[in-house]
C-alpha cells in the first residue's frame, strides 16, 4: 500500500489551474456494434469445452497443504447482512436465499445475486457478525454445499473466470472462517478445489470480456500466484496480463471503461483486496496495479452527490453513501473528487453546497458495457444531502427488476436531458447492445469568479433528424443558481425533416413536490425541511409529470418530472431555463 499511497500523494490536487482544462476538445466513440457472430459462437464453444475430460486434465496438479498467507480484507463486512446468514438467509437488496436449501446455481435468480452469492463476498459479512467461533460453522455449511454443486461440475455458473478470481481473494481473505474445520478431507477438498479454479484461469482469465470482469480474473490469478506454493511463474504472467487489461480496462484518467460508476466502486474494491495480498506477502505491487487504484478513487469520488452516494448512470442506481465510503476506505488513498475525468466523461460542477454531475461522452462501446444507456447530456443536482434533479437510475448490482422496467431506465427519455422524436440519443436494440447514435462530444469548461460553466454538443440526433443538440450549464459559485440553455442546430448532409417534436425532461428526486406557477413557465419545488427551489423555462410549454426513482436498494420508488415540450423547426431552436434557490 506504500506505493499507492505514495502515487495518490503526487496525483495533482483538484484546483482550476490544474484540475480542469478549460476550452473545448472532443470526445469520439468507435462505432462498435458489439461481438460479432464469429466472437460469439468461439466464445461459446470455448465455454462448452470446460466440462471435458481435456479440461479436467488441465486442473489436474499437485494438492496444496495450506495457504502461504491470510490476507487481510480491507473491506469492513456489513454485520447486519451477516446476522442475517446467521438467521437463515443471504439476502442483498430484495434478494434473499434460504441457506439451508440454498442451490448456488438455481436458475432464474438476478444476475447480480447469484454473482453476489458466488464470488462469496458475503464472507465478509458474516465475519462481520461475530468472532471466528461464532460466524465459522455458517461459513462451512455454506462452503459445503458449494462444493457438493461446483466442486467437480465445470460449469459457466460457478466457475466463470471473473467469479473464480473474485471467489480466490474472499477465500483467502477469509481462509480462518471456511479452513478452521478439524475434517482434513473437507480442508483438503476446499484448497485443492482453489488450485483447480487457479489452473482454470491459467486457461481462460484472457477469455473473459475487457473490463472489470477481466481484471477480476487476473487478480485472482496473481492473488493464487502470491498465496499457493510454486506460484511463480503464475505470478509474473498475471502481472504482465493485469497491466494489458488495466490497460484496455480503464481509461487513463482512472474511468473503468464501462463508464458505470458501480463497477467503479466494484473495480477500487477488487484491486485493493489484491494489494491486500500483495501486503500479506511483503512485496511491493506493481505500478500498474497502484497506480489504476490511485486514479479510480477520485473519479469515483467526481460522480457522487451532496448525500456522499452516487449519482445514477449507466444501469447504476445511487450505490449508498456507506458502501462508497467502504470502498474508499479500503484503497487507503486520501483525496478530493476529480471535477473533469477526461476520458470518463463525466463533469462536476460546484458551487456552495450544490453539486452538479453531467454526461459529456458517448455511452460506451457495446463490447465493454452490458446495458448501456444513452444518457449523454443529462446531468444531476444536489443541494446539500437534498437531491433535486435525478436520472430515473437503473438495477445494478441488484438486477432484480422485471425487464421491461430495465430496459425503459435504459432511455434517454429516463435522464433528465433532451429528447427529440420520442427517440434515444443512441439507438438501443432488442438484444440490448446499444445501435447508431452518438459517436462525438464536443466540449467546453470554463471556470470563472461567479460560475462554472459548461457548454456540450452531441450528434447522436444528426443521422436520422439532421439536428445537434448543445446544452450549456452555468452553476453559480454560490451554488444559488443552476442556469442551463438547450439548443437544436441544424448539422449535417442531412437536412432536417421539417417539425420535429422535443421534451426537456428534469426527473426530480423523491420528496420533491413541484407545483406549476400560473403562467404555466415555472413550477415551484418543495423540499420536506429543506430549501425551496424555482425553475423557469422559456421556449416550451411546462407540464408536470409521473415519474420513478430506483433508490440505494435497488427498490422504485414513485417521483415526478418536469417536462417542457415543443416543435423544433427545420431551422433548430433554443430552450432556456433556470432553477434557483428561494433562500
Amino acid at each position: 500500500m506504500a506505493m499507492v499511497r505514495r502515487i495518490a500523494e503526487g496525483h495533482p490536487p483538484e484546483t482550476p489551474e490544474d484540475g480542469i482544462e478549460p476550452g473545448r476538445r472532443l470526445i469520439r466513440v468507435g462505432d462498435d456494434k458489439g461481438q460479432s457472430l464469429t466472437e460469439r459462437v468461439a466464445a461459446r464453444f470455448n465455454r462448452l469445452t470446460w466440462n471435458t475430460p481435456f479440461h479436467a486434465l488441465r486442473l489436474r496438479g499437485r494438492f496444496p497443504l495450506k495457504l502461504l498467507g491470510v490476507p487481510r480484507d480491507p473491506i469492513v463486512g456489513d454485520r447486519e447482512a451477516g446476522l442475517d446468514i446467521m438467521d437463515g438467509e443471504i439476502v442483498l437488496g430484495r434478494d434473499r436465499a434460504d441457506t439451508a436449501t440454498i442451490d448456488f446455481a438455481a436458475p432464474g435468480r438476478p444476475a447480480g445475486f447469484a454473482d453476489h452469492l458466488q464470488s462469496f463476498a458475503w464472507l465478509r459479512d458474516l465475519a462481520a457478525a461475530g468472532t471466528r467461533l461464532d460466524s465459522a460453522p455458517y461459513a462451512e455449511a455454506l462452503m459445503r454445499r458449494w462444493l457438493d454443486r461446483h466442486a467437480a461440475a465445470v460449469d459457466e455458473a460457478g466457475w466463470r473466470p471473473d467469479l473464480w478470481g473474485r471467489r480466490i481473494l474472499n477465500w483467502a481473505a477469509h481462509a480462518p472462517l471456511i479452513l478452521s474445520s478439524s475434517d482434513l478431507v473437507y480442508r483438503s477438498t476446499v484448497l485443492n478445489t482453489l488450485a483447480r479454479g487457479a489452473r482454470h484461469l491459467d486457461r481462460t482469465a484472457e477469455r473473459a470480456p475487457i473490463g472489470l470482469p477481466r481484471i477480476a480474473a487476473y487478480a485472482g490469478s496473481i492473488a493464487a500466484g502470491l498465496l499457493i506454493s510454486g506460484g511463480e511463474p503464475r505470478l509474473v504472467h498475471g502481472e504482465q496480463a493485469m497491466a494489458k487489461a488495466l490497460a484496455q480496462g480503464v481509461h487513463p484518467d482512472g474511468g473503468i471503461v464501462s463508464r458505470s460508476p458501480i463497477e467503479q466502486v466494484e473495480l477500487i474494491e477488487l484491486l485493493s483486496q489484491l494489494i491486500g495480498v500483495y501486503e500479506e506477502r511483503r512485496r511491493e505491487p506493481p505500478a500498474a496495479i497502484a497506480t489504476a487504484l490511485a486514479k479510480a478513487v477520485p473519479v469515483l469520488l467526481g460522480v457522487t452527490m451532496g448525500d456522499g452516494a452516487l449519482s445514477s448512470w449507466q444501469g447504476g442506481g445511487p450505490l449508498t453513501a456507506e458502501r462508497v465510503a467502504r470502498a474508499v476506505a479500503a484503497s487507503g488513498i486520501r483525496t478530493r473528487p476529480l471535477r473533469q475525468s477526461r476520458e470518463w466523461g463525466f463533469q462536476r460542477l460546484s458551487g456552495g453546497a450544490s453539486v452538479v454531475v453531467a454526461d459529456c461522452a458517448p455511452p460506451p462501446a457495446s463490447r465493454l458495457a452490458r446495458g448501456g444507456c444513452a444518457s449523454t447530456l443529462a446531468f444531476e443536482l444536489s443541494d446539500g444531502p437534498q437531491r433535486i434533479i435525478v436520472n430515473c437510475g437503473g438495477d445494478k448490482p441488484w438486477a432484480a427488476l422485471p425487464s421491461a422496467i430495465s430496459e425503459a431506465l435504459r432511455t434517454s427519455a429516463a435522464h433528465s436531458t433532451l429528447v427529440l422524436a420520442d427517440s434515444n440519443s443512441t439507438a438501443i436494440h432488442i438484444d440490448g447492445s446499444l445501435g447508431k447514435g452518438v459517436t462525438l462530444v464536443e466540449l467546453d469548461r470554463q471556470e470563472q469568479e461567479t460560475a462554472s460553466r459548461i457548454e456540450a454538443t452531441h450528434d447522436g440526433y444528426v443521422r436520422r433528424l439532421g439536428l445537434q443538440h448543445r446544452r450549456k450549464l452555468a452553476l453559480s459559485s454560490d451554488g444559488k443558481e443552476l442556469g442551463g440553455e438547450d439548443i437544436l442546430l441544424p448539422t449535417g448532409a442531412r437536412k432536417a425533416a421539417g417539425v420535429v417534436t422535443f421534451a426537456l425532461r428534469f426527473h426530480l428526486a423523491p420528496g420533491v413536490e413541484a407545483t406549476a406557477t400560473a403562467d404555466g413557465l415555472g413550477a415551484l419545488l418543495r423540499i420536506d425541511g429543506g430549501p425551496l427551489w424555482q425553475f423557469r423555462c422559456r421556449g416550451g410549454a411546462l407540464a408536470i409529470e409521473e415519474s420513478i426513482w430506483i433508490d440505494g436498494a435497488g427498490r422504485p420508488a414513485a417521483t415526478s418530472q418536469l417536462v417542457v415540450t415543443g416543435q423544433a423547426p427545420a431551422g433548430g431552436t433554443s430552450i432556456s431555463w433556470a432553477l434557483k434557490r428561494a433562500g
